[in-house]
């Protein structure tokens, strides 16, 4: 039983889980910001491509 509620009272557990969840939020934002600005994005390194190339 003590081994139980030693085991209930540790929430070092919880900060890894935590910093999971936030993780996930942070990739889930990312990629719909990419996908959204997704043909900015292409028409960016089109452009930076053409300068290039320009040169």
């Amino acid at each position: 039983m003590k081994i139980a509620r030693e085991l209930w009272k540790d929430e070092t557990g919880a900060s890894m889980a935590e910093y999971a969840m936030l993780l996930a939020l942070i990739a889930v934002a990312t990629i719909g910001a990419v996908t959204a600005l997704r043909d900015q994005i292409i028409a960016v390194f089109n452009n930076s491509t053409a300068a290039l190339k320009a040169k």
